[in-house]
């Protein structure tokens, strides 16, 4: 008895309240124990989290997000297009409270600088800094006692054992008798303004952080605004407008000019210029008329247009360019899993690190409040936030770019790997060339041309081969009849046959002539010239009943390389980058085709199995190798690759194996990818670097008595903005 495989799904959840990269592991540890669940990924920069698994119930996986101590709902697709507004306060009042209740408990150090005393009285100092503390600071208590009740810290649980440290110190010194008069020459000194001026320092970070990181999903929210909320129908001979979700397949849709396209589509009437600036990167509106793919979110210049709806919804372009780059977003980056691994250990590392320094300081000096604000000092400084944010926040932000110029990620893997490519593999027809081949000529073997024609129309006509349609496109322009075949086959790297009234007819290259053993005679001569050109020869042939093999004629083919092809293998070479051409094509064409762009190797001639085999032979040799393809016989050479690069004016199958997909069919974007890599990923190692040695410093600074707690807590803020400005410079690249 066979029992059914269950099939594994994927739920993603909005997480409220996580604040470093401690929060993250707690999140992902309590996900993993829920049953059915195979894997958890948590990003603190969008702060969602990706659970995948078996029979999943989102319900227990809320209930269990909720017992570590935080809020969440299920995902919606794509971030709005505009911050919340309908808040009644705004999101930095917290802040500037904070600021106001501080600000006076500044003055002494302000009165320094011109020589006086402006020493607070100590009941006033309390009753400023004690709303901050425990108003203000409210949340820092919250997320800390869920964090301890759970068994783990987090930068909540530093600030607020921190600040009620050197809070609580300063009530003791008042309740004792010191600080209860004006005096500021007979007062001891108080730390209240050191907890007050820390948690109004670490909430303009937190601040500053979110905007930041508002900013970091700009390219994601740009597409979520291009998703229209209605279209105008044409039913019944009447146009209606109405909401998308009820536009199905197959209905006529109209846009007038000025419109944006809420369908993807087919013209059916009318022409226009159609911007698609945001989802191909393409600088200029292109010219479309009857019979031209339009796709979701792109604007009519012009005309006004019917269009045949072939997808709706979440099956258009648009939807699955949202879905990937939200993907690439939300996946962690490979070097992330070192950063968990430091993150699990780092809260409680820094309290023993704080125990420590409060004993060693008493022993060796006897004065506790000093001691107690350095341990106060470690506690504050420590920045578990900038060591989550380094890689997520520089991960959107590079792909979110990339998107920007019609390079779509996939996820983290794909962008970590292409910035240490070696070698980029191309295939010929359709990514260096137009993949447009036209007939140039037609040489036969006695026959008349109509019949060359009208037999080779007939053998491909179910081929859907770039050499097939430019075939059918003569055919038709001569008047050249269809006839009927019966056993038409694919021959995978050689060609097509059918029958034709009683006649096997062949239509390959001379690798499929070599094995039907047909003789190609006279033609030898002219296929080699139309070769030696750079064209493309296919031979036609017949079998008889009696099983004689005749070759009845040939037809050239050329194919015009694309403009950009030859920029794009020297902005690769510029990059250190090698380049290789595979191609089913013949040699002479493959040679013609590697010197006008000066390509560094070709193979002609290779089946698309030993395409695979050839990436396969590369990466054993020690390579890092990416495969550029864009035909559903490039799917197993993408697969075996380090890494897959899509054309998308190719196949869904070449998309769905690819990790890269470029948007539009220019193979610049191709450096243009590696490039966009490499400048994340130094990113990602500037922002890691700054924070790791941002706390290998600080922390024995403080530990050592040379920062005091707001210098402390000043830095700690400025630690996660720093890093998420960084990640943000990414915003500025540009395809070169």
């Amino acid at each position: 008895m066979s029992s059914t495989p269950e099939v594994s799904t994927e739920l993603r959840f909005a997480i409220a309240g996580m604040t470093c990269a401690s929060c993250v592991a707690r999140v992902e540890k309590v996900l993993q124990k829920v049953p059915g669940v195979t894997a958890a990924t948590v990003n603190l920069a969008t702060e969602k989290a990706s659970v995948s698994g078996h029979a999943l119930d989102a319900t227990m996986l809320i209930a269990a997000i909720h017992k570590a101590g935080f809020e969440a709902t299920r995902a919606t697709a794509a971030p709005s297009a505009a911050p919340d507004k309908s808040r009644a306060t705004p999101d930095w009042w917290p802040v500037a409270l904070a600021a106001i209740f501080s600000t006076p408990l500044l003055a002494p150090m302000f009165g320094v600088l011109f020589g006086q005393h402006w020493m607070l009285p100590g009941w006033l100092q309390w009753a400023l800094a004690t709303p901050v503390q425990f108003w203000l600071g409210a949340r820092f208590y919250r997320a800390g006692w869920k964090a301890a009740m759970s068994g783990s810290g987090n930068m909540d649980l530093l600030v607020a054992l921190g600040t009620t440290s050197a809070y609580g110190m300063s009530v003791y010194l008042l309740l004792s008798g010191y600080g209860a008069s004006g005096n500021a020459m007979s007062m001891p000194p108080l730390y209240f303004e050191s907890s007050a001026l820390v948690i109004t320092l670490v909430l303009l970070g937190k601040w500053l952080e979110a905007r930041a990181k508002f900013q970091t999903v700009a390219a994601l929210r740009a597409l979520a605004a291009l998703r229209a909320t209605t279209a105008l129908v044409r039913r019944g001979g009447r146009d209606v407008v109405v909401p998308i979700e009820q536009v199905v397949v197959g209905d006529a849709v109209v846009v007038r000019p000025g419109e944006r396209v809420a369908i993807d589509g087919t013209i059916l009437e009318g022409s226009s210029f159609i911007d698609a600036a945001l989802l191909t990167g393409e600088s200029l509106p292109v010219a479309k008329t009857v019979g031209d793919a339009i796709k979701a979110g792109a604007i009519n210049a012009d005309g006004t247009l019917v269009l045949h709806t072939t997808a709706v919804g979440s099956a258009t372009m648009l939807a699955q360019i949202i879905q990937m780059v939200e993907d690439a977003q939300a996946v962690k980056a490979p070097i992330q899993r070192t950063v968990d691994r430091v993150s699990a250990v780092f809260v409680p590392v820094v309290l023993v690190i704080s125990a420590i320094t409060l004993w060693a300081w008493v022993w060796l000096t006897g004065d506790w409040q000093h001691a107690l604000l350095n341990a106060v000092a470690v506690q504050v400084i420590a920045c578990p936030c900038a060591l989550g944010l380094a890689t997520p926040a520089s991960i959107m932000a590079g792909t979110g770019v990339a998107a920007r110029y019609g390079i779509l990620i996939k996820d983290a893997d794909a962008l970590e790997t292409a910035h240490a490519l070696t070698v980029v593999v191309f295939d010929k027809t359709g990514t260096l060339t137009e993949g447009k081949p036209v007939i140039v000529a037609v040489d036969s073997n006695g026959v008349p041309r109509a019949r060359l024609l009208q037999l080779a129309r007939a053998v491909q006509q179910y081929s859907m081969h770039p050499l097939a349609r430019a075939v059918e496109q003569t055919a038709r322009a001569e008047g050249v009849p269809l006839l009927p075949v019966s056993n038409a086959a694919a021959l995978p790297g050689q060609g097509v046959q059918a029958q034709i009234d009683g006649v096997t007819v062949y239509l390959g290259n001379r690798r499929l002539m070599t094995q039907i053993g047909a003789t190609e005679g006279t033609l030898t001569q002219t296929a080699t010239a139309h070769e030696a050109a750079g064209r493309t020869v296919s031979w036609l042939a017949t079998r008889g009943p009696d099983g004689k093999v005749e070759v009845a004629g040939l037809l050239a083919f050329g194919d015009t390389i694309k403009p950009q092809a030859s920029a794009a293998i020297a902005r690769l070479h510029a990059l250190g980058v090698r380049t290789v051409m595979l191609t089913g094509d013949n040699a002479c064409s493959a040679r013609a085709v590697a010197a006008a762009l000066g390509i560094d190797d070709f193979l002609a001639e290779v089946l698309p199995a030993d395409k695979a085999n050839r990436v396969a032979e590369l990466k054993r040799a020690g390579e890092q190798v990416a495969m550029v393809g864009d035909g559903i016989n490039d799917a197993p050479a993408l697969a075996a690759a380090d890494i897959g690069i899509a054309m998308a004016s190719g196949s869904d199958v070449a998309m769905q194996v690819a990790g890269i997909t470029l948007m539009r069919g220019d193979p610049q974007l191709v450096a243009a990818a590696i490039a966009i890599s490499r400048r994340t990923f130094n990113k990602i190692r500037q922002n890691l670097g700054w924070a790791f040695v941002y706390n290998l410093i600080g922390i024995p600074l403080a530990a050592f008595g040379y920062l005091n707690p707001v210098i402390a807590g000043a830095a700690m803020a400025l630690s996660s903005v720093s890093v998420i400005s960084n990640a943000l410079l990414l915003r500025r690249w540009k395809p070169a």
